[in-house]
């Protein structure tokens, strides 16, 4: 990756566009969000951001509207948390429910029932990550259409890679060039169910700074969505048919549901945190640890030879301890490794 393609932490809020994915998007999918300080209570460390999803395990209707209306029952027994963002399961609308649409009919009721998402997301001031089919010049498409705290839509990204059964019913692919979307905790993007099998939609998102990566999908995904937070070093949260779950930036799974938790589950996550290479950056550690405290916080991992580093202190920035001993980021560092290796290549 080249160093003028990512987009840092300290310099997030003073981005004033994202242009990945207009193209084909519109200007939609890169519009900024104002903060909105009254969902957030006073002490939360700077970036901590409440994530809940949903999974639809042991749901069904007979139409798409009651199937609306259990989801959104189960929402609200989240709304204590205050949430910044809930993440739904893919084309969840339409699955399970009795009665029998056609491709075109579903795309017709998704799209009228998305403003009762709308109006939970402007009522309980959060974003929300809205799966559904949508239909462009002739093409239906397996999307996910993302809806601001204000209750407006922002953007859709559109499945990758499409697997066969999808393509039979004339399921349209995405662009291989996946949007990022700029809300005022940091910047977000998402991958849809097949796309877990591919590296690139995940690696072009990180590309483009996302932070934060939401995964819709029918089955749960097991590990290798914890390998696609690890590789990838961001937070991935998932909203399947079955097991959903939240995963922190070295792939450990902090939240998930289950037999106690069937349908729902949310936790915070700061993303005010990195990875950098164990060596040689030990050398700084006890400077490190002297001068802050706890105000930084640092978990080694001996095996992988990484280390996170975290702050817990509102007047503290990663970045700024990263500077102040000259220590790249893990990703930093494998950049600069490979352009280096490239550079000496016969």
């Amino acid at each position: 990756m080249e160093n003028s393609t990512l987009i840092s932490r300290r310099n997030f809020f003073s981005t004033a566009a994202i242009t990945a994915g207009a193209a084909t998007l519109g200007t939609e999918a890169v519009r900024g969000e104002t903060s909105a300080e009254s969902t957030r209570a006073q002490d939360r460390l700077p970036r901590e951001v409440w994530v809940a999803a949903v999974s639809q395990q042991g749901l069904s209707a007979n139409t798409p509207q009651q199937m609306v209306q259990n989801i959104i029952a189960i929402m609200e027994k989240n709304v204590s948390f205050r949430p910044d963002a809930i993440c739904l399961p893919e084309v969840f609308m339409t699955t399970r429910v009795n009665q029998k649409l056609s491709l075109s009919e579903r795309v017709d009721v998704s799209s009228e029932l998305q403003k009762e998402f709308m109006t939970f997301a402007k009522t309980n001031q959060c974003y929300v990550i809205c799966p559904m089919n949508t239909r462009e010049a002739g093409r239906i498409y397996n999307s996910a259409v993302v809806i601001d705290r204000q209750g407006n839509r922002i953007g859709e990204y559109r499945k990758i890679h499409i697997p066969e059964e999808e393509t039979a019913i004339n399921i349209a692919p995405g662009p291989l060039n996946p949007p990022v979307f700029k809300t005022d905790f940091g910047i977000i993007g998402v991958q849809i169910c097949f796309d877990c099998n591919w590296s690139d939609g995940w690696e072009a998102l990180r590309r483009q700074g996302a932070e934060m990566i939401f995964w819709p999908s029918a089955y749960s995904g097991g590990q290798v969505i914890n390998t696609r937070a690890w590789q990838n070093q961001c937070v991935v949260v998932t909203s399947t048919w079955e097991q959903s779950k939240i995963c922190d930036i070295v792939g450990n799974t902090v939240a998930q549901t289950g037999i106690w938790d069937k349908n729902l589950v949310c936790t915070s996550v700061n993303l005010e945190k990195t990875v950098i290479p164990t060596w040689p950056n030990n050398r700084y550690f006890d400077q490190i640890r002297a001068k802050y405290g706890r105000k930084i916080n640092m978990v080694t991992y001996h095996e992988e030879q990484w280390t996170v580093i975290e702050s817990r202190s509102p007047d503290v920035r990663v970045d700024d301890v990263l500077n102040e001993f000259n220590i790249r980021t893990r990703e930093q560092w494998l950049r600069d490794a490979e352009v280096i290796g490239n550079q000496h290549r016969i």
